[in-house]
């Protein structure tokens, strides 16, 4: 079996942050440039940034997993640091296509509408608990 990560180690949590700072930065740079250059209530910006996310995890994990032209060094920095960073859409995306390519049809649908609804009620959970407190 293909080693898809690095064991940890200090050289894969310094490539980890640092993925992670350029990711959260091109997040907020997406953010900034839309809401400078657009007026919307919809929130155009997370759909932009989830879609680069799927994308790009997309094309990497066919890059690592299938045609391993990406060095192992590269891959935490990449998938986990920047992408995980950008956000973490592009993560769901690739597992339920996962699920789907395994024929798991009855998962990939449970598992798309409980991590929608989770999360949108744990966010809707932390806004009011934190309203409240």
């Amino acid at each position: 079996m293909q080693v898809l990560f690095n064991p940890i180690n200090v050289t894969t949590l310094v490539a980890v942050a640092s993925g992670g700072a350029i990711g959260a930065i091109l997040r907020y740079a997406i953010n900034v440039w839309f809401v400078t250059n657009y007026s919307s209530t919809f929130p155009w910006p997370t759909l932009i940034a989830n879609a680069i996310g799927a994308l790009f995890i997309g094309i990497l994990y066919v890059l690592i997993a299938e045609k391993g032209l990406v060095a192992v060094t590269w891959r935490p920095f990449l998938v986990i640091g920047l992408l995980g960073a950008l956000t973490t859409f592009s993560s769901f995306s690739l597992e339920t296509i996962t699920l789907i390519e395994q024929a798991e049809w009855f998962l990939a649908v449970v598992y798309m509408l409980s991590s929608v609804l989770l999360c949108i009620m744990l966010t809707w959970l932390g806004i009011t608990l934190t309203r409240i407190f």
